[in-house]
């Protein structure tokens, strides 16, 4: 495994991990600490960026000219800032989940459901559709054939919890329930989660807290 810990901070520099058939940046940007994460095909450079949440000079330097698609995790302006900047200057296709697209004022291209692969040349995720931080946030999964399950989780995941649910708890069961049955109950303890804002985790690591998270209601 590579020295990287996936600690980054806005306008700093970026982490890189290298996987057998990718390589991951993880930057972080703008004024509410986004990450922002590219993937790259080792084998066909193909680009993929999973939220051009800010600070449109500084992923389009990460990106280059050259990026072949933009996967938006969810629909809050965080997520999105630099969007229609990176899309006009690279052509990239646009992703995003179906019941979010439309608070997303870049267009969605494609409208992603539960469960969809979403292939971006030979750069395949996952899409898991989770309910109560917004309607249609999807978290992405990338399983490494040689390694460990890689997931990025937007604001549905983060160490210590899931995401905010503004102490409504209809939308904290959803997204809890969600969050244990399609991601916990479904994937090991070494994946790899890659959150929204701040500092990585795995689900081993999160895994004992389950029902702390689940007594506490947030």
């Amino acid at each position: 495994m590579s020295d990287y810990t996936g600690d980054v901070t806005s306008g700093g520099p970026a982490a890189v991990r290298d996987l057998p058939a990718l390589t991951v940046t993880k930057v972080s940007v703008g004024p509410f600490d986004n990450n922002a994460y590219l993937l790259e095909s080792k084998a066909t450079g193909t680009r993929v960026l999973i939220d051009a949440a800010a600070d449109p000079a500084t992923l389009l330097t990460l990106t280059g000219d050259r990026l072949d698609a933009v996967i938006t995790t969810h629909q809050h302006g965080d997520h999105w800032q630099a969007l229609g900047d990176v899309v006009a200057a690279t052509g990239a296709t646009t992703y995003a989940g179906r019941e979010d697209a439309d608070g997303i004022p870049v267009p969605t291209a494609n409208a992603v459901d539960d469960g969809d692969r979403v292939r971006v040349g030979d750069i395949e995720l996952e899409a898991i559709h989770l309910v109560g931080h917004t309607p249609g946030s999807i978290a992405l999964l990338y399983r490494d054939p040689t390694g460990i399950p890689h997931l990025f989780t937007g604001d549905c995941l983060f160490p210590g919890g899931v995401g905010n649910t503004w102490k409504d708890p209809e939308k904290f069961t959803s997204l809890y329930d969600g969050v244990v049955v399609k991601i916990f109950d479904r994937l090991p303890d070494e994946t790899w989660v890659y959150p929204g804002h701040g500092k990585d985790t795995t689900l081993g690591a999160e895994r004992p807290h389950l029902v702390e998270w689940r007594e506490r209601g947030w």
